[in-house]
Protein backbone atom coordinates (compact mmCIF):
# COMPACT_ATOMS: atom_id res chain seq x y z
CA UNK A 1 0.00 0.00 0.00
CA UNK A 2 1.22 3.47 -0.74
CA UNK A 3 1.95 5.96 2.28
CA UNK A 4 2.79 9.19 2.53
CA UNK A 5 2.80 12.27 4.61
CA UNK A 6 0.28 15.10 5.83
CA UNK A 7 1.66 18.36 4.31
CA UNK A 8 1.87 20.91 7.77
CA UNK A 9 2.27 24.30 4.96
CA UNK A 10 1.21 24.58 1.82
CA UNK A 11 3.73 27.24 1.27
CA UNK A 12 5.43 27.82 -1.84
CA UNK A 13 9.13 27.39 -0.16
CA UNK A 14 7.44 24.19 1.25
CA UNK A 15 6.32 22.73 -1.80
CA UNK A 16 9.39 22.92 -3.29
CA UNK A 17 11.74 21.41 -0.54
CA UNK A 18 9.39 18.24 -0.69
CA UNK A 19 10.16 18.38 -4.63
CA UNK A 20 13.69 18.70 -4.04
CA UNK A 21 13.46 15.73 -1.27
CA UNK A 22 11.79 13.53 -4.51
CA UNK A 23 8.15 13.72 -2.98
CA UNK A 24 5.35 14.06 -5.09
CA UNK A 25 2.68 17.07 -3.80
CA UNK A 26 -0.79 15.95 -3.83
CA UNK A 27 -4.34 16.49 -2.53
CA UNK A 28 -6.87 14.37 -1.49
CA UNK A 29 -10.82 15.44 -1.64
CA UNK A 30 -14.09 14.38 -1.63
CA UNK A 31 -18.08 15.28 -1.30
CA UNK A 32 -18.48 16.96 2.00
CA UNK A 33 -15.02 16.12 3.35
CA UNK A 34 -12.47 18.71 4.03
CA UNK A 35 -9.04 18.40 1.58
CA UNK A 36 -6.07 16.76 2.79
CA UNK A 37 -2.92 17.92 1.54
CA UNK A 38 -0.48 15.47 1.46
CA UNK A 39 2.94 14.03 -0.56
CA UNK A 40 3.94 10.51 -1.47
CA UNK A 41 7.52 9.27 -2.43
CA UNK A 42 7.50 9.80 -6.48
CA UNK A 43 9.15 6.59 -7.18
CA UNK A 44 6.68 4.99 -4.79
CA UNK A 45 3.66 6.66 -6.06
CA UNK A 46 4.62 5.85 -9.63
CA UNK A 47 5.62 2.26 -9.16
CA UNK A 48 2.07 1.40 -7.05
CA UNK A 49 0.21 3.33 -9.94
CA UNK A 50 1.48 1.55 -12.34
CA UNK A 51 0.89 -1.88 -10.81
CA UNK A 52 -2.54 -1.31 -9.72
CA UNK A 53 -5.14 -3.46 -11.64
CA UNK A 54 -8.56 -1.59 -10.60
CA UNK A 55 -9.07 2.08 -10.89
CA UNK A 56 -9.65 2.40 -7.31
CA UNK A 57 -6.75 2.07 -5.10
CA UNK A 58 -5.97 3.07 -1.38
CA UNK A 59 -3.42 5.36 0.09
CA UNK A 60 -2.40 5.72 3.57
CA UNK A 61 -1.83 9.69 4.92
CA UNK A 62 -0.87 9.63 8.27
CA UNK A 63 -2.66 6.95 10.32
CA UNK A 64 -5.74 7.21 8.27
CA UNK A 65 -6.46 4.72 5.11
CA UNK A 66 -8.40 6.46 2.10
CA UNK A 67 -9.29 4.77 -1.36
CA UNK A 68 -8.71 7.33 -3.89
CA UNK A 69 -9.19 7.62 -7.61
CA UNK A 70 -6.39 9.42 -9.79
CA UNK A 71 -8.69 12.39 -10.64
CA UNK A 72 -5.51 14.75 -12.80
CA UNK A 73 -2.31 14.92 -12.89
CA UNK A 74 0.34 17.61 -13.40
CA UNK A 75 3.65 17.05 -15.55
CA UNK A 76 7.02 19.37 -15.32
CA UNK A 77 7.21 20.46 -18.83
CA UNK A 78 10.65 20.28 -19.65
CA UNK A 79 11.34 17.02 -17.21
CA UNK A 80 7.78 15.34 -17.95
CA UNK A 81 8.18 14.19 -14.47
CA UNK A 82 4.94 13.78 -12.74
CA UNK A 83 5.10 16.92 -9.83
CA UNK A 84 1.48 17.24 -9.25
CA UNK A 85 -1.61 14.81 -8.39
CA UNK A 86 -5.48 15.05 -7.49
CA UNK A 87 -6.92 12.20 -5.81
CA UNK A 88 -10.81 11.71 -5.52
CA UNK A 89 -11.87 9.89 -2.41
CA UNK A 90 -14.03 6.77 -3.44
CA UNK A 91 -17.00 6.83 -1.41
CA UNK A 92 -19.41 4.30 -1.02
CA UNK A 93 -23.05 4.75 -2.42
CA UNK A 94 -22.00 8.90 -3.77
CA UNK A 95 -22.02 8.88 -7.41
CA UNK A 96 -18.87 10.61 -9.29
CA UNK A 97 -17.35 10.84 -12.81
CA UNK A 98 -14.68 8.04 -13.15
CA UNK A 99 -12.51 7.69 -16.23
CA UNK A 100 -12.82 4.34 -17.21
CA UNK A 101 -10.06 2.39 -19.32
CA UNK A 102 -11.16 0.99 -22.86
CA UNK A 103 -9.42 -2.46 -23.88
CA UNK A 104 -9.82 -4.11 -27.08
CA UNK A 105 -9.57 -8.15 -27.60
CA UNK A 106 -8.96 -9.68 -31.00
CA UNK A 107 -7.42 -8.87 -34.49
CA UNK A 108 -9.61 -6.67 -36.64
CA UNK A 109 -10.19 -9.01 -40.07
CA UNK A 110 -10.03 -5.58 -41.83
CA UNK A 111 -5.96 -5.84 -40.92
CA UNK A 112 -5.79 -8.23 -43.67
CA UNK A 113 -7.82 -5.85 -46.15
CA UNK A 114 -4.68 -3.10 -45.67
CA UNK A 115 -6.41 -1.25 -42.72
CA UNK A 116 -5.36 0.04 -39.91
CA UNK A 117 -6.51 0.02 -36.66
CA UNK A 118 -7.28 3.33 -34.65
CA UNK A 119 -8.02 3.92 -31.47
CA UNK A 120 -10.24 6.99 -30.28
CA UNK A 121 -10.52 6.82 -27.04
CA UNK A 122 -8.69 5.40 -24.72
CA UNK A 123 -10.94 6.25 -21.69
CA UNK A 124 -14.81 7.21 -21.47
CA UNK A 125 -16.30 9.04 -18.91
CA UNK A 126 -18.82 7.30 -16.32
CA UNK A 127 -21.13 8.60 -13.56
CA UNK A 128 -21.26 5.94 -10.99
CA UNK A 129 -20.89 4.90 -7.28
CA UNK A 130 -17.49 3.65 -6.89
CA UNK A 131 -19.17 0.02 -6.14
CA UNK A 132 -20.64 -0.07 -9.48
CA UNK A 133 -17.68 0.95 -11.37
CA UNK A 134 -16.43 -1.68 -14.55
CA UNK A 135 -12.74 -2.41 -14.13
CA UNK A 136 -12.35 -1.45 -18.13
CA UNK A 137 -14.54 -1.61 -21.44
CA UNK A 138 -13.66 -4.61 -23.17
CA UNK A 139 -14.25 -4.38 -26.76
CA UNK A 140 -14.07 -7.42 -29.34
CA UNK A 141 -12.87 -6.07 -32.50
CA UNK A 142 -12.59 -8.90 -34.21
CA UNK A 143 -15.32 -8.58 -36.96
CA UNK A 144 -14.21 -4.93 -37.84
CA UNK A 145 -13.06 -3.89 -41.30
CA UNK A 146 -11.82 -1.51 -43.24
CA UNK A 147 -14.21 1.57 -42.59
CA UNK A 148 -15.82 -0.13 -39.12
CA UNK A 149 -16.07 1.67 -36.23
CA UNK A 150 -17.33 0.89 -32.47
CA UNK A 151 -19.26 4.05 -30.69
CA UNK A 152 -20.36 5.05 -27.95
CA UNK A 153 -23.79 3.75 -28.14
CA UNK A 154 -22.32 0.24 -28.94
CA UNK A 155 -20.84 -0.42 -25.26
CA UNK A 156 -22.36 -3.03 -22.91
CA UNK A 157 -24.25 -1.24 -20.08
CA UNK A 158 -23.69 -1.92 -16.62
CA UNK A 159 -26.10 -2.01 -14.05
CA UNK A 160 -25.65 1.76 -11.85
CA UNK A 161 -23.22 3.10 -14.65
CA UNK A 162 -24.16 6.12 -16.78
CA UNK A 163 -21.72 7.11 -19.85
CA UNK A 164 -21.85 10.95 -19.92
CA UNK A 165 -19.95 11.01 -23.30
CA UNK A 166 -22.37 11.56 -26.49
CA UNK A 167 -23.79 8.51 -28.31
CA UNK A 168 -21.99 9.55 -31.47
CA UNK A 169 -18.72 9.26 -30.46
CA UNK A 170 -15.96 6.68 -32.38
CA UNK A 171 -13.94 4.97 -29.80
CA UNK A 172 -12.22 2.14 -32.34
CA UNK A 173 -12.24 1.58 -35.77
CA UNK A 174 -10.75 0.08 -38.82
CA UNK A 175 -9.35 2.87 -41.51
CA UNK A 176 -7.49 2.25 -44.65
CA UNK A 177 -3.68 2.88 -44.78
CA UNK A 178 -2.78 5.21 -47.15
Amino acid sequence: MLSGIIRESISKANTKTLRKNGYLIANIYGKGKENIHCAFKRNDFVREVKKKTDLIFDVEVGTQKYPVVIQEYQKDPVTSEIIHVDLMLAQKGIEAKYSVKVRTIGTPKGLKNKGVLMMSKKRIKVKSAPENLPKDYEINVSNLDVGDVVLVRDLPPFNGVKIVERDDVAIVGVIKSR
